[in-house]
């Protein structure tokens, strides 16, 4: 992997912001999903999204999902807690975690030292995810990451963070995301029960173009479609009163000076 330092990201100008890129006028078409995306907001948001974690870890790891409850870190700040509710009957079909560095380390270092190239970053890890069984839910984990990458670029996040655990880091390949560590290296994971999990980051400014000149077959369901059942606003008296998981405390991201590098 070719690493983008912090070299690379605070002394580089002219990069048009990512914010200005994601918001230009390649989107296409708008598209209505049969679920919705929207920041956990209340207690009974969070209810229904560790209902889905359980159910979800139920069926790989159902002891460790058998001790998840709310956690802490949900309502930390600097954390949003995406959910995905059936437009149907408003039943949970999916969740994830988001964490950025802005108050405090991400859970991935309660398990290992981020290497120095990553030291001087906005960081944004996400954890927790869960989805329905089923075709409903592959389309879920697709939103849900689209939802990941539009709430970093933002926020100002310069690269996503996730652990992935075997066979499931091969989807993370295939979206593009790289070893932090040795390639296919696997370490144990404090934050998910122990078990081994490569640990992979994406450069959030450079997805649209990494995805582009590969023709990623999930381009124009992130790029070129406006879905607006996926919402990852945060209502700004979370922010003021300090208790919710506003990331405005991002000052000075790198992400908006950082150059196209087209190897990177």
């Amino acid at each position: 992997m070719d690493r983008i330092d912090s070299v690379v990201l605070t002394q580089n100008a002219g990069y048009t912001s990512l914010e200005e890129r994601f918001n230009q006028s390649t989107v296409k078409k708008t598209e209505r999903l049969p679920f919705t995306i929207k920041v956990a907001s209340s207690l009974a948001d969070i209810d229904k999204a560790v209902e889905m974690r359980r159910a979800a870890y139920r069926r790989h790891l159902p002891e460790f999902a058998e001790t998840m409850g709310v956690e802490a870190l949900d309502a930390a700040p600097g954390t949003i807690v995406l959910l995905a509710q059936s437009r149907l009957d408003g039943g949970p079909i999916g969740t994830m975690r988001v964490q950025t560095n802005a108050f405090g380390p991400l859970a991935v270092e309660q398990s290992v030292r981020l290497p120095d190239w990553l030291s001087q970053a906005r960081l944004a890890e996400a954890t927790r995810l869960g989805v329905a069984r089923g075709a409903i839910g592959r389309v879920v984990k697709v939103a849900l990451c689209k939802a990941f990458f539009m709430y970093c670029a933002q926020n100002g996040v310069d690269w996503m963070l996730i652990t992935a655990r075997s066979p499931l880091d091969r989807e993370y390949e295939a979206m593009l995301f790289d070893d932090v560590f040795g390639d296919n290296e696997f370490l144990p994971m404090a934050h998910v029960g122990g078990l081994p999990h490569r640990v992979m980051a994406k450069p959030v400014p450079l997805v649209r173009q990494r995805w582009a000149k590969v023709n990623h077959p999930f381009f124009g369901f992130f790029f070129e479609a406006d879905h607006l059942d996926i919402d990852v606003s945060v209502a700004s008296t979370q922010g003021e009163t300090n208790q919710g998981t506003d990331c405005g405390g991002l000052p000075g991201s790198a992400s908006g000076r950082l150059r196209p590098l087209g190897e990177a």
